[in-house]
């Protein structure tokens, strides 16, 4: 093996080492984030629930009753609307 091959072995091996290590903290840093996420949903869970627990209870708004829509008037047959337009002077 000459020293130039011995050469890119090693890099190649210091490569392949660098990388699985970089992939371990990568792994680690992305729980600590998510650990961190979780810890600060659950402490603002807390502050929240222990400001629902302080305020009275509210009573129940009740809605407002609910207007009927308005109708449509009725629309006339086809056969009506046709003979219509035909005594008016038009082709259909």
């Amino acid at each position: 093996m000459t020293k130039g091959e011995r050469d890119r072995a090693e890099a190649r091996f210091n490569k392949a080492a660098k990388a699985t290590e970089d992939q371990k903290s990568g792994k680690s840093a992305r729980d600590a984030a998510a650990r961190a996420v979780l810890d600060n949903m659950a402490r603002l869970k807390a502050l929240r629930l222990a400001q629902q627990a302080t305020e009275p209870v509210q009573a129940a708004v009740a809605d407002k009753p609910r207007r009927k829509p308005a109708k449509k008037p009725q629309s006339r047959p086809l056969g009506d609307w046709l003979s219509s337009q035909q005594s008016g002077g038009r082709r259909t």
